[in-house]
């Protein structure tokens, strides 16, 4: 703004850098022991690397058309505070780019002063959170792998969510989420048509697998990672040795009894047979 910067006032920040997540909001304090006369008040915020207007308070009112594109919408004055001399800015859904060190210029009158805000954002947020024992299953049931992300980030900060069994020779495709599509054609032919998100949970950041339909080659350790914002993080499921469920087994017997009567039967009709007039048992035999 070429204002010339006069001595005489003094502006309180913070006492040390400030570190918040990403996505989250964080307040730049900026403030003066007195309350000063809101006319002729001008107050400027700016980044010390670029010179980036992020917001600008004049002639009484936030000028949020001055501000450079980035930050619009983001960075708010708490305007009540202003008259009481405080300067203090809000910056909304913070971002890995917003590191760095912000001036707050303020100039009042034939008087003006500054103070210097350090952001850090915390990139150890993203965090993947599934099953923490092994889930077990039966042949033939359908099962669910547990995979959610735990963060300030949004479903559009997401780029890929790639399910994987881990084999000791290769790493095999299950399911594939990218560019906010789900992508069934990406799985490898061992899993195609058996695997599916659930729809309705992926706004939530809920990337939980369904497997159909189990199979005994099925067992073994399923990696959910993501990868968002230049971050990445997975997690990992193991599915157990499997067993049979009661259907099958329910489905066995009925087999083993069908055959037995059918066995039962076909004894009755070779000895009521017109060609074999005595049918032999364990006590004695007699005529038919």
């Amino acid at each position: 703004m070429g204002k010339t910067l006069f001595s005489g006032l003094t502006v309180r920040g913070p006492s040390g850098p400030l570190v918040a997540p990403l996505r989250s909001s964080v307040v730049l304090p900026c403030s003066v022991d007195e309350p000063l006369s809101v006319e002729g008040l001008e107050v400027e915020w700016k980044r010390t690397d670029s010179e980036t207007l992020v917001h600008l308070y004049q002639d009484g009112e936030s000028r949020a058309e001055a501000q450079q594109q980035d930050y619009q919408d983001r960075a708010h004055f708490f305007t009540e505070e202003i008259q009481r001399g405080n300067f203090s800015l809000r910056l909304d859904n913070l971002r890995a780019e917003d590191e760095g060190r912000y001036t707050c210029n303020v100039y009042s009158q034939q008087e003006s002063g500054e103070t210097v805000v350090e952001i850090k954002v915390d990139d150890e947020l993203l965090l993947v959170s599934g099953s923490s024992r092994s889930i077990s299953a039966s042949v033939g049931e359908d099962v669910t792998l547990n995979c959610s992300v735990d963060s300030h980030i949004t479903l559009e900060d997401i780029e890929e969510v790639s399910w994987k069994k881990t084999d000791e020779d290769e790493d095999i495709m299950v399911l594939l989420y990218q560019d906010q599509v789900d992508l069934p054609d990406s799985s490898d032919e061992r899993y195609r048509d058996r695997v599916e998100f659930f729809s309705d949970e992926i706004p939530k950041l809920n990337f939980s697998l369904r497997l159909k339909s189990v199979r005994t080659e099925d067992k073994g350790v399923y990696m959910c990672e993501v990868f968002a914002g230049g971050l990445s993080a997975n997690t990992t499921v193991v599915l157990e040795e499997l067993g049979f469920s009661v259907l099958h087994i329910m489905v066995l017997i009925l087999c083993v009894s069908a055959s037995g009567s059918a066995l039962l039967l076909c004894c009755l009709i070779y000895c009521r047979s017109p060609t074999k007039g005595m049918c032999i048992t364990e006590e004695n035999s007699y005529q038919l």
